[in-house]
């Protein structure tokens, strides 16, 4: 099994410099690299990745993409006097040459082929490419951009080439359109490309009108370009967010790519000169966290663009720490995505109709915790585990009789509550990340569990319960918001904004829970924001495997991935899924995708109607930040 974080740098790269004077060039620097790998260094980051060395892409490799006269230009530059370069450099948009760029461009091929050649071996699990020149913006015959070689279009020709890869995710996340990539894949149904960027109604550079949510591909690749135009400034988390909850995610898990590449553009991060956009560092944190999810975690991150050197080099450092499995930050500002965001996602949603089944009926600490005295041996998990000694009897009755006497009835109930509270302990206290515990009485665990929690001190404690339950816990203070998935609906159960009933059964011919997660499930628990996530699987539970260890997984985004299992009685395979999600060693198998029923996704239409904000994807859903 594939472990470990790969990291390719070259120094070199940073010889890549403006000669000269040119106010659209002079920001692309080589302090961009240099910058983000001191930092890397001094978070202690660069220690705890494999370095991989770069190596100069061959000849053989750029054409793969570019072509023969194209290659040429840029050989010739070698020697050129600086007159000269400034006139070469002049028949591009936006670009320069110095007389090591071609040697540079070579290096950032060949770092990214490296990238992909470790992850696709299995030397490493996933990693990251910070490389110069960027790539996303040169085209089969043209430098552009400040790009010479499209580095992430190189790589995802070669990865087909060499693995045999028939299903291949591109995911730009610049602020510009990377127009270069999509003319290279627009008509290749193999290449899932995706880019969100700064638009402004075709305002902003590249100023394309094939830049707009419409162009969704030409011919075999109809429905594999997705653009999701930003038509104003200062888009935040909560807008990326719900750009991938509502349009990138469920595209990407039915397309079940093979592997994720990333044009990793932190232009589109606060404080930069060229988006003007309010996104946070640890925002980066959370869409890496998504997309290592996806082909079973192999996840290769190429730098792109971004221009300010404090928020590009944190931002950098942050999707390392995730790419590392490191706890996911909490994320900052007000979760509701703004009107023209929610537009913009409208829209690409509408134009892709046609394409997609989802949308067929559409508009670090120690990680994981268990008990010494689990039924489920050590051994039997497929991951390194911290076993945790379970409180002792007496101080468990002294504990119940003064707090939790209402709820604890049996004493068998009583006893198991020894490993419940132990764990949570642990959790609550920070010495653990997060935890799993079995319990004969998942619902009494679970109750006893959130009353303990916010007698802590935890001011939001997100608790989704799947099976029958036997006992709601109080949520009219909000401190507690429940989420309970069953099959029936259970009878005097009225839901309310905190305490929300969500009727469900798997689907025996694969996994059409992801539709409810990311459609409902997701944006519900981003605008509460937890301290805490508890997930509870209690009796005649109406999900398989697959769809508990997917909520698992997507949930650690929150609540800087603190999560507390509680699992009634010893499902040893649904336990080992759920420490594998938890620990984050290798990505859970989340089953075949299959779209819902009309009536399932009736279902979710219905529950949109909640007051949380994050559940917009179109406008007639009502929005409250302008």
């Amino acid at each position: 099994m594939a472990s470990g974080t790969a990291l390719v740098y070259d120094e070199e790269m940073t010889t890549h410099k403006l000669l000269w004077s040119d106010p659209v060039c002079d920001i692309e620097v080589p302090e961009r690299l240099s910058s983000s790998y001191e930092l890397l260094k001094c978070y202690h980051l660069v220690e705890r990745c494999v370095h991989v060395p770069a190596r100069e892409g061959s000849e053989e490799e750029i054409l793969l993409v570019h072509s023969p006269e194209h290659l040429e230009v840029a050989k010739s530059t070698q020697t050129m006097k600086e007159e000269e370069l400034k006139s070469v450099s002049g028949n591009y948009d936006a670009f320069f040459f110095h007389p090591n760029t071609y040697r540079c461009a070579r290096l950032a091929v060949g770092a990214t082929l490296q990238l992909v050649d470790a992850v696709m071996s299995g030397k490493v699990c996933n990693g990251m490419a910070l490389v110069r020149p960027p790539g996303h913006h040169s085209q089969r015959n043209a430098a552009n951009g400040f790009c010479l070689f499209n580095n992430v279009a190189i790589a995802a020709e070669y990865a087909k080439l060499k693995y045999g890869l028939q299903r291949i995710l591109i995911v730009d996340w610049d602020v510009h359109h990377g127009q270069g990539t999509q003319y290279i894949f627009e008509e290749d149904p193999s290449v899932l490309y995706f880019s969100w960027h700064r638009y402004e109604h075709q305002e902003f550079w590249p100023s394309l009108k094939e830049s707009d949510y419409d162009a969704v591909g030409l011919g075999k690749g109809k429905g594999f370009n997705i653009n999701l135009p930003w038509n104003k400034v200062g888009m935040g988390n909560s807008d990326y967010l719900a750009a991938f909850f509502h349009v990138l995610l469920p595209m990407a898990f039915e397309f079940d790519p093979e592997l994720v590449l990333v044009s990793s553009g932190y232009d589109s991060g606060i404080g930069d000169p060229e988006g003007q956009m309010n996104a946070t560092p640890e925002v980066f944190a959370h869409l890496t966290h998504f997309l290592m999810q996806l082909a079973n975690g192999k996840l290769c991150v190429i730098l792109e663009g971004g221009y300010h050197l404090k928020s590009l080099s944190e931002s950098v450092c942050m999707t390392v720490k995730t790419l590392l499995g490191d706890p996911v930050p909490q994320i900052t500002g007000e979760m509701a995505p703004c009107l023209s965001a929610v537009e913009s996602i409208q829209n690409v949603r509408a134009a892709h109709k046609p394409y997609w089944k989802w949308l067929m009926y559409e508009v670090p600490p120690i990680k994981t915790a268990t008990t010494t005295d689990s039924k489920c041996s050590a051994h039997l998990f497929p991951v390194p585990i911290h076993l945790v000694k379970e409180m002792e009897k007496t101080e468990i009755k002294a504990l119940v009789s003064g707090f939790y006497a209402d709820l604890v009835k049996e004493d068998k109930t009583l006893l198991s509550l020894g490993s419940v509270l132990a764990i949570l302990d642990k959790i609550l206290k920070k010495e653990v990340c997060n935890g799993v515990a079995e319990s004969p009485t998942a619902a009494v665990s679970v109750a006893v569990a959130l009353r303990h929690s916010v007698r802590f001190g935890f001011q939001r404690v997100l608790c989704i319960f799947v099976g029958d339950m036997q006992i709601i816990p109080n949520t009219e203070d909000g401190k507690i918001l429940m989420i309970h998935i069953c099959e029936k609906e259970q009878s005097g159960k009225a839901s309310s904004k905190h305490c929300i009933s969500l009727n469900w059964k798997g689907d025996a011919e694969g996994n059409d829970f992801f539709s409810a997660v990311l459609g409902f499930i997701l944006p519900v628990a981003y605008s509460y924001q937890p301290n805490l996530t508890v997930i509870a699987v209690g009796p005649n539970r109406s999900l398989g495997i697959s769809e508990i260890s997917l909520l698992f997984a997507l949930l650690q985004g929150l609540a800087e991935s603190r999560i507390f299992g509680v699992i009634e009685d010893t499902e040893i395979h649904l336990m080992q899924s759920v420490a594998e999600a938890l620990v984050g060693a290798s990505t859970p198998h989340f089953g075949v995708y299959v779209p819902p029923t009309q009536e399932k996704v009736n279902k979710i239409k219905t529950l949109r109607d909640h007051e949380w904000k994050m559940l917009q994807c179109s406008v007639k859903d009502g929005i409250s930040r302008n």
